[in-house]
């Protein structure tokens, strides 16, 4: 109820995401979640907070550990799973910064012509000053 409190949302019995309750902080151990640099009262480490990613074949796509300090930054997270969605079933890679709807690269092991037909929006190449043409994006599919 603290968390759904805490967004400004009406306590529930249930939460929208699964939480592991680990006291004992086993699991913790087991990951290496803890924060070597934060203690509490009892000069224990306190849990970091991390954020696990799987795909749907059941391996591990992203880790991301932030201290017990530092929030996590949902939006971020939400970019990620945006990406891995994408990038599993289409020959593209995401650039920096990049969010829904941007441009995306065409991957570099994609020869051209089979990207022509891959890509009917277009393909178009980043200048730079090498004057080669591996940068390749074309927009979102």
């Amino acid at each position: 109820q603290d968390i759904n409190a805490y967004n400004g949302d009406q306590p529930e019995e249930k939460l929208p995401f699964p939480i592991i309750a680990d006291a004992n902080r086993e699991l913790a151990v087991k990951l290496g979640m803890l924060d070597p640099d934060e203690r509490d009262k009892a000069g224990m480490p306190l849990t970091a907070r991390v954020v696990f990613i799987f795909g749907p074949d059941k391996k591990l796509k992203l880790s991301i550990l932030y201290p017990a300090t530092t929030g996590r930054n949902f939006d971020e997270i939400l970019r990620v799973v945006d990406s891995l969605q994408l990038t599993a079933y289409k020959k593209v890679a995401t650039p920096v910064d990049w969010k829904p709807g941007d441009s995306v690269m065409v991957v570099p092991t994609l020869p051209d012509e089979e990207a022509k037909q891959l890509f009917p929006k277009g393909i178009f190449t980043k200048d730079l000053p090498s004057g080669k043409k591996y940068l390749r994006y074309t927009p979102q599919p």
